[in-house]
């Protein structure tokens, strides 16, 4: 009798499970599928081929795929290679508290490029994938003119805090701070605009918002200060490197694939204004999967016009991490990452570069999305990346920034899920 397992059977989206067929006959070719519906009702699948081994097992941390969503030995490759059905589609948890993602795993006889309906499986199962552990208490925040979610692991604490950004997009995204809160950080999902009563498009940052939630995370008795940590991609990195060096609060910057100028918008922070380099639109490409190529929107920051628009990074006391993918599409963030490296004290920065990275890099839960559509923005959007290089660059990174926040801003309680 065929079975398939997946332990593990419930996790967290960031943790490796293992995935074991048992039962086939030796060398009998199969095709694992791996697929989820998102809230949206959205399906991602994978798929990859194997021939069972002497015993007629499959396991993809010992045996090679030979074709399908990805090829070679990669034990998480049924869910790091997960992709959408539409076109431009990213894989997201919204609801991280109220339930998680069910994969479902499927066993089929011979090579099956496409699944239909009609084509019963060898056998099946499912797993969860959780983005909150256990007690993890999400905490919805509106208080002044701070908005977000303030997540805080079981126990009476105190936990390190961690203030969670993301980017253009806007509104409140809050998977990363789910995992991050399962690790033992008090972590604020902070929104800065498109979410709620704040306003609906970006027009500045003003610093003194950012400044009121790290007093607020700091306040909280479940938080142990006297420093927190920031986490941020793409818009988020520009707001954490401005945070770090104008916010004494700061002592730990996690900067994703951002920059280290003001771009598009102005930084206002008491009697500080720091103006901002004009965003090119004219240069944006339309390319033949009719997706846009903003690569080009942001002017060459060497150019001696744009150094007033530098966030002078040569002022931060505490210590940055920068995370870069070396195939994002949005922008040169390689550049940017040197550039405010540069002028930083030895010492107080950290580059972590990944070949065949593309701009989004999240948890290692988070299949690659290298072109989806973005709020705001008429046309999908290029992000780049490479789907296996980029899965690695997830995995690898993510423990370098829990052990960046661990050293920095003290030991936490891991929890096991």
């Amino acid at each position: 009798m065929v079975e398939v397992t997946v332990t593990p059977q419930s996790s967290l989206a960031d943790r490796p499970v293992q995935v074991l067929v048992r039962g086939l006959s030796p060398s009998q070719l199969v095709t694992l599928r791996a697929w989820l519906k998102d809230e949206q009702g959205e399906c991602f699948q994978a798929r990859a081929f194997f021939h069972a081994d002497d015993t007629g097992e499959v396991d993809p941390g010992r045996h090679p795929a030979l074709g399908g969503s990805y090829t070679g030995v990669c034990p998480m490759g049924l869910f790091w290679f997960l992709q959408p059905d539409t076109l431009f589609r990213r894989l997201v948890k919204r609801d991280v508290a109220g339930s998680p993602f069910l994969v479902q795993l499927e066993v089929f006889d011979g090579l099956h490029l496409v699944t239909g309906p009609q084509e019963q499986p060898l056998a099946c199962c499912g797993a969860e994938r959780w983005y909150v552990g256990p007690g993890v208490q999400r905490v919805p925040l509106r208080e002044g003119r701070v908005r977000g979610a303030l997540f805080l692991p079981p126990g009476p604490g105190p936990f390190p805090g961690v203030i969670d950004l993301f980017g253009g997009a806007g509104g409140l995204i809050e998977f990363r701070a789910g995992l991050l809160a399962s690790r033992g950080f008090a972590v604020l999902a902070l929104a800065f605009f498109a979410y709620q009563d704040l306003p609906r498009a970006l027009t500045q940052l003003d610093l003194e918002y950012f400044e009121e939630a790290a007093e607020l995370l700091l306040q909280h008795p479940k938080v142990r200060g006297p420093g927190l940590g920031v986490v941020g991609v793409s818009k988020g990195a520009e707001v954490a490197l401005a945070m770090a060096t104008f916010l004494p609060q700061v002592v730990a910057t996690v900067w994703i694939n951002g920059t280290a100028f003001l771009h598009g918008n102005p930084l206002v922070y008491k009697d500080l204004h720091i103006p901002p380099i004009p965003y090119r639109t004219e240069r944006i490409v339309l390319t033949e999967l009719g997706a846009l190529d903003n690569s080009g929107v942001f002017s060459d920051p060497r150019d001696p016009s744009h150094s007033s628009s530098a966030i002078p990074t040569e002022k931060i006391r505490g210590k940055v991490l920068f995370v870069v993918g070396e195939a994002d599409r949005s922008l040169n963030s390689k550049l940017f990452a040197q550039l405010a490296m540069a002028r930083m004290a030895p010492g107080s920065g950290r580059l972590l570069s990944y070949p065949g990275a593309g701009h989004l890099i999240e948890p290692p839960g988070s299949p690659l999305c290298s072109i989806s559509s973005i709020r705001g923005t008429p046309r999908p959007v290029m992000w780049g990346g490479e789907a296996q290089p980029h899965a690695k660059a997830q995995e690898h990174s993510w423990q370098e920034i829990i052990q960046f926040l661990e050293l920095h801003l003290g030991s936490t309680a891991t929890m096991k899920l």
